[in-house]
């Protein structure tokens, strides 16, 4: 009886772990050419249901399926609403990446009331991309094998069990996936500042993330209901080496003197 009980308690709690959103396209393995991608996704008909989310963020990534040993190369979809239906087409960067095979996953982060969920599409390649990846992916990527990427986390759990403190992401997330919106505590989380590409390909600036609301006091509002901003920590590496070139003489006295001559009265 007990067996059973923990059995039932255990397929409860995996089926509330498993995501909402299912990416069905691009497919596992799928080779893309050209700097347009199309993303599709449906409900994959475990709790939370897309009819429950608010809206979505969707993140392009490359390298191994844990947090430490991939990186978020670009945001494809900064504010999206699902009410607006289950595609969207993007433009890629061809110097965001390297062309490598199946080093490419979709991050999707759904916001709903009390918490996010974070999911993972499998993993393509995309033929197109001219530029290099950094250290921390090409190690990520020797620990990959097959199309598989990373692991769905739901992150609502906490939030239901009636979490009224400092935001805590469950199933081991990080604090720092949390979009800043949602967070609570006196201590609120930002994202990594993206990497710096090699050449400058925006025409226009625009916002990396959605403004979050305020409000104009008049009169003394009391305390503030977040104390300070952690920004995570930069994950990437630089290298360097000594100049092999010799530096350049002293000039002689004589040719110092020549200058000096030049100001003379």
């Amino acid at each position: 009886m007990i067996l059973r009980s923990v059995y039932f308690l255990v397929a409860g709690l995996l089926s509330f772990a498993l995501a909402d959103v299912l990416v069905t396209g691009p497919v596992a393995g799928d080779a893309i050419s050209g700097l347009s991608l199309d993303i599709e996704w449906k409900d994959s008909g475990k709790t939370p249901k897309i009819a429950d989310l608010a809206s979505y963020q969707v993140f392009l990534c490359a390298g191994g399926n844990t947090d430490t040993n991939f990186v978020q190369l670009a945001t494809l979809v900064q504010n999206g609403d699902f009410a607006d239906g289950n595609t969207v087409t993007v433009t890629l960067t061809a110097g965001l990446g390297a062309d490598v095979t199946n080093a490419y996953f979709l991050k999707f982060i759904s916001a709903a009331t009390g918490g996010t969920v974070i999911n993972y599409s499998d993993r393509f390649s995309l033929r197109s991309m001219t530029g290099t990846f950094p250290a921390a992916v090409q190690a990520g990527l020797k620990t990959v094998t097959g199309t598989a990427g990373p692991a769905d986390v739901n992150n609502i759990q906490a939030a239901q069990a009636g979490d009224t403190q400092d935001t805590a992401p469950a199933n081991g997330a990080s604090e720092y996936d949390v979009p800043y919106t949602l967070q609570t505590g006196s201590i609120r989380y930002a994202p990594m500042p993206p990497q710096a590409q090699t050449k400058i390909t925006a025409k226009n600036a625009s916002p990396q993330w959605p403004s979050s609301s305020y409000t104009v006091y008049k009169t003394i509002a009391g305390s503030p209901n977040a104390a300070t901003t952690h920004t995570a920590t930069v994950t990437f590496h630089t290298s360097s080496r000594e100049a092999t070139v010799a530096a350049a003489g002293q000039p002689s006295d004589a040719a110092m003197q020549k200058f000096l001559n030049r100001w003379k009265d």
